[in-house]
């Protein structure tokens, strides 16, 4: 497990994560949203607590971790996490993944729960420039949700999170399924 201030990286590893990402009730909601059999690659825990209180700028979800680099027109750039290739993904695979965000804790309007842009999620891979003029047109959702709750989200929704205000704890699971691990052009996702 790859510990930071802001939580953890890579977790799918640990097993207990590992079985509650494969759980059939989470499995049957990711499916439901990939029109195909989801599988998971991918687990973050996010943790805000008086020790770790950040704010996560307007933003997408684009880089995916990969099995091996390749150079593929319309991927990239590439970068390493923890010793894990990251590519940013093309529109086109970044519409056939979906995130279900298991909330550990209640997410309130004081403990710096996640807010996102409605819609977004439809406009392609935006530039810095591009979100920051939405997110100035487009009213914010906030996504407070009870201990237990899950939210499912595309990586494309632009979304952000400010400073808790308060001490509340926020834990958030975040786990990111694909209909496949194959993606295209002999690249593949890397389960982390």
């Amino acid at each position: 497990m790859q510990r930071s201030r802001a939580g953890a990286r890579h977790i799918l590893g640990c097993s207990s994560v590992a079985r509650l990402a494969a759980d059939p009730r989470l499995v049957d909601i990711a499916s439901k949203w990939l029109d195909a059999t989801a599988i998971p690659y991918k687990a973050t825990l996010f943790e805000k607590n008086p020790d770790a209180n950040w704010l996560v700028p307007w933003h997408q979800d684009t880089a995916l971790p990969m099995s091996e680099r390749h150079d593929v027109a319309g991927w990239g750039p590439w970068s390493e996490k923890f010793g894990v290739s990251y590519a940013h993904a093309p529109a086109r695979v970044l519409e056939r993944v979906i995130a279900l965000r298991v909330h550990l804790d209640d997410s309130t309007a004081d403990n710096g729960p996640l807010f996102v842009l409605p819609g977004s999620h439809t406009r392609g891979v935006l530039s810095d420039a591009q979100i920051h003029e939405l997110s100035r047109r487009v009213p914010p959702a906030q996504c407070a949700v009870p201990a237990g709750g899950i939210i499912a989200m595309r990586p494309l929704l632009v979304h952000a999170s400010p400073k808790a205000k308060d001490e509340t704890p926020r834990r958030v699971l975040h786990l990111e399924y694909a209909a496949s691990l194959e993606l295209e052009s002999g690249l593949a996702l890397r389960a982390a």
